[in-house]
């Protein structure tokens, strides 16, 4: 994933996530799995999260695109989005994810743009469309993701994750 200096957050939710200490930055990230793919967060708001990601190092026996790596991209930009929208006290677990393969793949950079479908108290549904770089749709994805209280354990998950 590299650096993610260049993410684009709202004012607020950098403001509400620095009086808690957290490095929303690293929190909002694709974590270990997007690091080894080179996933990387571009801009990130509860209604609008982008992502790109390699298709070289994420390719199935065939040299296309691995279904799973869309799979990945889709649920990381959807989880951003859907932890976004429910803030600081509320932690996004994903509950359901299904992905649409539209066409193959090769070489180049993939874009997924996430955008909320629904969100709710204690859920939140984004739609994630894959692009290749010629701007055709690679894969459509759909991911639900329950968003449950922060309890007082997670507060150390938290900060170690950021």
């Amino acid at each position: 994933m590299g650096e993610q200096r260049h993410v684009k957050f709202p004012q607020e939710v950098i403001d509400e996530y620095a009086a808690l200490g957290v490095d929303l930055l690293a929190l909002f990230s694709a974590g270990h799995l997007g690091t080894r793919m080179g996933v990387q967060i571009v801009e990130a708001s509860a209604d609008r999260v982008v992502g790109t990601m390699p298709v070289e190092g994420n390719t199935q026996p065939y040299g296309l695109l691995h279904g799973g790596a869309s799979a990945v991209l889709a649920e990381t930009l959807g989880s951003v989005g859907s932890m976004l929208h429910g803030g600081s006290s509320k932690i996004a677990v994903g509950v359901d994810l299904n992905c649409t393969h539209h066409r193959e793949v090769r070489s180049g950079l993939v874009t997924g743009v996430a955008t909320p479908v629904h969100r709710g108290r204690s859920t939140a549904t984004y739609e994630i469309v894959i692009t290749d770089e010629s701007d055709k749709r690679v894969c459509t994805a759909r991911l639900t993701c329950l968003l449950r209280d922060v309890n007082p354990g997670d507060e150390a998950l938290i900060r170690a994750a950021s």
